[in-house]
């Protein structure tokens, strides 16, 4: 017996006794008929030649558990495309014509210990010559079976996962082919002679990312790595690759345990923040930990600061990102080039429960996908878990799209196929079905007819290998971008030997184009300071001093006085200008204007009321509140000068008292007329008595009586707030400082002005509502009509004043803007009650005295209400509070009381 041969047995002795010690029985019975069936944890189905297959079905279970939860897309879309491709191998006529690919697929549990474990399976049928299998049942005694030979095995998927198979397979000399293992470890053919993958080495993916950091002109990197070879080896390769190009810093390398403990991935996240300005951070980890990554940033509340770039592992994948797309927002991620595959989607969403019996996790994945339980026995009380109805369907009851790596497991497949092919044609000519020389397969012939294949895959792109069984470097780019509220990876570059990056489509944290940075040190300008990274003194960070800071030294900026500003360049602070309003300003001079011209015609009318004191329009106006009324009119109109002069204690404490003073005034006599009008009214439809204080002086007591509030206000206000100026340097301190203003002004806030302005609109409304009551008076009683009217323009103007004053709130020019729109919404409100009340009476006087006479005719409703309550009047004539005569409502009616009272009883007989 040679050595060699000695060794061997030996090995198959010790593998023999391992599984009899582990409780493994991978034979099983005989074959029953059939395309598949479950065998324990695997699928088996049979045919001429077997092909192994390894897929994470499952994550890694914890505390002690082999397998932990379903993976849907990483599991099942990877296992369901292999079976995708035996189906169109075996129906291909062209391809192993007469010959039948079966299956034995296992399921890893994305843990390197566990698969190699379960691929003891696949090298059952050569431990013994006589290619019998020993299977153990409870630790009884082995029965030999007769187990199928798998000749070739596809998977598996974790670098890690794939070297410790390999190293098994290599002994047995059983060739494997990875659909997404791409740790550089595995190039090496000396160590891993039988192993070949339809993804290119990590060595080209770390390339690639380096040319894409140095493309986004970052120099300041951190890489993030899983423990094991496909995350080292990654970021080995990918600084390995930075140094030789140079250019590129990576300010840490963080390593992702293997078995993390509690708080471990917090801890990763506070350790890259200590180079924050080292925002992209390179990422070779699984899937499982590039979740958790983010998750940990969520909790650390860092959406947005890093920039990660993600390895193949993640690629274009939804699981790692689910419930986290802010987080992962314009995240750069590299996949080998791959095309979606039509044919698989259509296969994959015509599945179901009575179709795919062959695969004995799919039922798992039918209650995982769709939220349902098969079993009633699952069901607990109370949940929100439906029982399955095996009417559900993939992509309509479910979110579906395809897996990143389905394309390359249906190449890997194929060049299986293509390889035995190949073989069988130059074994067995002319032969139908295997031929002697072909069964069983030798493994060293397959691997040469593996590594010399050559065909346009299922995508369209040419399957090849190297000498060390690697495919080409051929990568898409993809961002994680979230466009109206819609995450997706959109494709922004390719890699093939060379990058094309389309910059301008990328988009970053918060949907924006603007470029973050990751870069190490620059020379900082002036106005900048430097800020050392701790530990790497050769690098620095450029702060700007920006906004009102200006640079100290060379290290510190500062932040200028309250009331100066920075120059130009943040090198010094300099006072900030102090502004105010001037008489001068095109601001100033429209409102003086109008005030100039209202107080004119004031004094115009009050002078013609004094000098026609005693004709009828004056007194039928009612004088005393016509005076009162041009009172405030006057206010209102002295109240621009107050409002423009230069602020200081008097003329702010004037302004407290004459702003509002004013208005309150006119609409308090405005409203004591009106509301006396409609109590009168009112009062004559009810009975011939008079209502209670109609008379001068009741109306001059209620009139003061609602001025002296405001005025009890002010004084509240003094005592409260006392009045002052101040500069305020806060309200034009504009987001660049070259603009920043300081306003000289009168200490009243928005606030304060609508209280202190709240009350005369208070009047003012009230006023408005007693005009609208009183609409259908006659014109010619008390001036209803034109009180109306005067203050329906009143509320236009006010309602035009308020969008004005406080939509420019945030203008630069807001003290101009709202000082001018305040006097001239006073100065017009007045003028409408100058104009409307007053200036018609002062024509008549004036120019045309002949009407400026009692009047005596009186519509049909006027008469009868003035008539009935006259019949009371001149009953108590002899207690009138003064002996001037009536008012133009009881004016001259006396006398024709009976007359009217008659055309009264007549009309209302035709009217009623």
């Amino acid at each position: 017996m040679s050595g060699g041969h000695f060794c061997m047995e030996r090995l198959s002795f010790c593998l023999l006794l391992s599984a009899c010690s582990w409780g493994w029985a991978p034979g099983g019975a005989a074959k029953p008929k059939g395309q598949g069936y479950p065998h324990m944890n695997s699928i088996r189905i049979d045919g001429d030649i077997t092909l192994g297959g390894l897929f994470p079905v499952h994550g890694r279970g914890a505390e002690g558990k082999a397998c932990g939860e379903l993976k849907k897309e990483k599991g099942i879309h990877r296992l369901e495309a292999m079976l995708f491709a035996l189906d169109r191998i075996n129906n291909d006529p062209d391809l192993l014509p007469n010959i039948t690919l079966g299956a034995r697929i296992l399921d890893t549990c994305s843990r390197d210990t566990h698969a190699l474990e379960q691929s003891l399976t696949f090298v059952q049928a050569l431990i013994e010559k006589d290619s019998t299998e020993v299977r153990c049942v409870s630790g009884g005694p082995p029965i030999i079976t007769k187990p199928e030979r798998v000749v070739g095995v596809i998977g598996a998927s974790g670098s890690s996962v794939s070297i410790m198979v390999a190293n098994i397979l290599r002994l047995f000399k059983i060739p494997q082919i990875s659909y997404a293992s791409t740790a550089p470890d595995l190039s090496d053919n000396s160590r891993y002679d039988f192993f070949s993958r339809v993804v290119p080495s990590d060595t080209y993916q770390a390339q690639a990312m380096v040319d894409i950091v140095k493309a986004l002109k970052w120099n300041y990197v951190s890489t993030l790595a899983s423990e094991g070879s496909y995350g080292e080896s990654g970021v080995e390769a990918f600084i390995q690759k930075s140094r030789e190009d140079g250019g590129v810093c990576v300010a840490q390398s963080v390593k992702i345990p293997r078995e993390p403990k509690p708080g471990e991935f917090d801890k990763i996240i506070r350790r890259l923040l200590e180079t924050s300005h080292a925002r992209a951070v390179i990422i070779f980890a699984n899937e499982d930990d590039i979740r958790r990554v983010l998750e940990a940033a969520k909790r650390a509340n860092q959406t947005g600061h890093f920039i990660w770039m993600g390895s193949d592992s993640w690629g274009s994948k939804i699981a790692p990102v689910l419930h986290l797309e802010e987080v992962a927002e314009g995240s750069v991620t590299i996949l080998p080039k791959r095309v979606s595959v039509r044919g698989f989607d259509r296969y994959f969403s015509s599945r179901t429960l009575d179709n795919n019996r062959r695969n004995i996790w799919f039922a798992e994945f039918w209650e995982e996908n769709f939220h349902c339980k098969l079993s009633r026995h699952a069901l607990r009380k109370g949940s929100s878990i439906k029982k399955c109805t095996n009417r559900e369907r993939i992509g309509q009851d479910s979110s579906y799209e395809q897996e990143g790596k389905v394309q390359f497991v249906i190449d890997a497949v194929y060049a299986m196929g293509h390889a035995l092919h190949n073989m069988h044609k130059n074994l067995c000519p002319g032969k139908v079905g295997l031929c002697p020389r072909m069964d069983p397969v030798d493994g060293v012939e397959l691997l040469k007819y593996i590594r010399n294949v050559n065909f346009s895959g299922i995508a369209g792109t040419p399957v090849t290998f190297n000498e060390n069984g690697d495919a080409p470097g051929r990568y898409d780019i993809y961002q994680y971008q979230i466009r109206n509220s819609t995450p997706e990876y959109k494709v922004i570059g390719q890699w093939t030997d060379h990058l094309h990056l389309k910059v301008e489509n990328m988009l970053w944290p918060g949907g924006g184009s603007q470029q973050p940075s990751s870069i190490c040190s620059l020379p900082c300008k002036p106005g900048e300071r430097k800020k050392l990274v701790k530990g790497i003194p050769c690098c620095w960070h450029c702060e700007r001093c920006d906004g009102y800071q200006y640079q100290l030294d060379e290290f510190h900026c500062k932040r200028c006085h309250f009331n100066e500003r920075p120059n130009e360049n943040h090198t010094s602070c300099t006072p900030i200008p102090i502004i105010k309003l001037e008489w001068s300003s095109p601001w100033a001079v429209v409102p003086v204007f109008i005030a100039i011209v209202g107080i004119i015609a004031t004094l115009f009318v009050v002078i013609t009321f004094v000098r026609y004191n005693d004709t009828p329009i004056v007194k039928a106006s009612g004088r005393e509140l016509s005076y009162v009324l041009l009172t405030g009119i006057f206010l209102c109109y002295a109240t621009t000068f107050l409002m423009i002069a230069e602020p200081d204690l008097s003329t702010c404490s004037l302004r407290r008292i004459f702003l509002g003073l004013g208005m309150s005034i006119s609409y308090a006599a405005l409203l004591t007329k009106t509301n006396r009008i409609y109590r009168i009214f009112e009062q004559g439809k009810k009975s011939v008595s008079a209502p209670r204080f109609i008379s001068p002086a009741s109306q001059l007591v209620i009139t003061f009586s609602l001025i002296s509030l405001q005025l009890v206000g002010v004084c509240i206000w003094f005592i409260v707030d006392p009045s002052h100026s101040v500069i305020d340097y806060e309200d034009q301190r504009t987001t660049n400082p070259h603009f920043a203003r300081g306003i000289l002004k009168c200490d009243i806030s928005d606030l304060s002005l609508i209280c202190l302005l709240g009350y005369s609109m208070l009047l003012m409304v009230t006023c408005t509502v007693y005009a609208i009551k009183t609409r259908g008076v006659p014109e010619t009683f008390n001036e209803a009509k034109p009180i109306g009217f005067t203050m329906y323009t009143t509320c236009i103007v006010w309602l035009a004043f308020i969008p004005i004053f406080f939509g420019t709130s945030q203008s630069a020019e807001k003290m101009y803007i709202q000082t001018t729109t305040l006097t001239i919404s006073v100065s017009l409100s007045a003028s409408v009650s100058l104009g409307m009340l007053y200036m018609p009476k002062v024509y008549i006087i004036l120019f045309h005295p002949e009407q400026n006479v009692p009047k005596r005719k009186r519509s049909l409703k006027a008469v009868v209400t003035a008539a009935t309550m006259s019949n009371k009047f001149s009953q108590k004539g002899g207690f009138r509070p003064n002996g001037e005569a009536k008012s133009e409502l009881c004016e001259n009616l006396e006398t024709q009381a009976l007359a009217t009272k008659q055309t009264y009883v007549s009309y209302s007989n035709h009217a009623i």
